[in-house]
């Protein structure tokens, strides 16, 4: 195989090998000589066309699948394709627009995360994937509800917005006055902290016997920090959308790759990994098959873009994963702009 620049090539092989790769990422079948022969900017004979795509298949860049079937890009020709003669396809105003309504629906981020996800896998016809932000919230308010004597309901309000509403099972009564007591000094105390510096407030002023909350409000006070900090570990790393679109007619001659696809999409916490490599990238980055391990059997393309806060620093990933005949030149574009889109939602 060769890692030859397209600079290399000469224009008669170059304008071929484009042809074959834009003919394949339109329809996902190979391309042949006749097909070739037909287009008006090529003024060679098929037998003429063959002897490059032999050449062009020496180098590594083509392969064909079946003697007769025409040619396809191999991965290290997606690769040259990718990096030095694709054409990217900015997104229209239309469709800047209709991203961003979708993006900024009402409702929690999780929503927006989701409703991301599902926009990738619209655009791209694959699957939609985005890494959930690893942060730890800050609380603006916490307010104990009783429900019954033994049940309680602990009403979150986070500095973004957010509201999570979280029913406690309580192992002894506890009058109202506990829990209005428990409520004030958590939002008075701790109010504007993140989980982690209010569990350590909350342990060193118990241990050290500085807080006025009677026993059953300290209980209360640790029970609903408790809950929030659970809710969060179990939380997804990752929100996959679209795995149907995986299934296509293409899909069906080679069931053994979408299958390994689908297993690998089940591990989750491998593929975040996988989007961590991105997550310092200054733009989209673009893994083609075996470049990487995970998705060397499924021989499977990923799509990825760093999203970042409003101050700019980079909170999470988000992307699409398909077969390598993804249209890149339409799809890239797209992810870096829905990341820089949803990036404006994150505080």
């Amino acid at each position: 195989m060769t890692n030859s620049p397209v600079s290399e090539l000469t224009d008669r092989a170059r304008e071929i090998f484009r042809l074959v790769v834009e003919g394949y990422l339109t329809d996902g079948q190979p391309v042949g000589s006749k097909v070739l022969a037909g287009d008006t900017s090529i003024n060679l004979s098929p037998a003429s066309i063959r002897s490059v795509l032999a050449d062009l298949e020496g180098l590594g860049l083509l392969a064909a699948p079946h003697t007769s079937a025409g040619r396809m890009p191999t991965e290290t020709g997606l690769r040259l394709f990718v990096d030095g003669m694709m054409q990217v396809a900015e997104p229209t105003r239309q469709e800047r627009a209709a991203i961003e309504q979708r993006l900024t629906e009402p409702g929690p981020i999780e929503q927006a995360l989701e409703a991301t996800s599902s926009l990738l896998s619209d655009i791209s016809g694959a699957a939609g994937m985005v890494m959930v932000p690893q942060r730890e919230a800050r609380l603006r308010q916490l307010s104990l509800v009783s429900l019954s004597p033994d049940r309680a309901l602990a009403v979150i309000v986070g500095e973004d917005g957010q509201v999570e509403n979280r029913v406690l099972e309580l192992s002894v009564a506890v009058d109202p006055q506990s829990l209005e007591q428990a409520s004030n000094y958590i939002t008075a105390r701790l109010a504007g902290r993140t989980l982690t510096e209010a569990a350590a407030i909350i342990r060193t002023e118990v241990a050290s016997g500085k807080t006025a909350l009677d026993q059953a409000s300290q209980d209360l006070v640790q029970r609903g920090l408790a809950v929030w900090s659970e809710d969060t570990a179990q939380r997804p790393v990752l929100i996959v959308r679209g795995q149907a679109n995986l299934l296509d007619e293409a899909a069906l001659e080679d069931l053994e790759r979408v299958r390994s696809l689908l297993d690998d999409l089940e591990n989750k916490q491998s593929v975040a990994g996988l989007l961590e490599d991105a997550r310092e990238a200054e733009a989209t980055r673009i893994f083609i098959g075996a470049e990487n391990r995970l998705f060397a059997l499924s021989g499977s393309s990923v799509i990825a873009s760093p999203y970042r806060d409003r101050e700019g620093k980079v909170v999470g990933v988000l992307g699409v994963i398909g077969p390598t005949r993804l249209n890149y030149a339409r799809v890239v574009p797209m992810v870096d702009f829905t990341a820089r889109s949803l990036g404006k939602l994150i505080g």
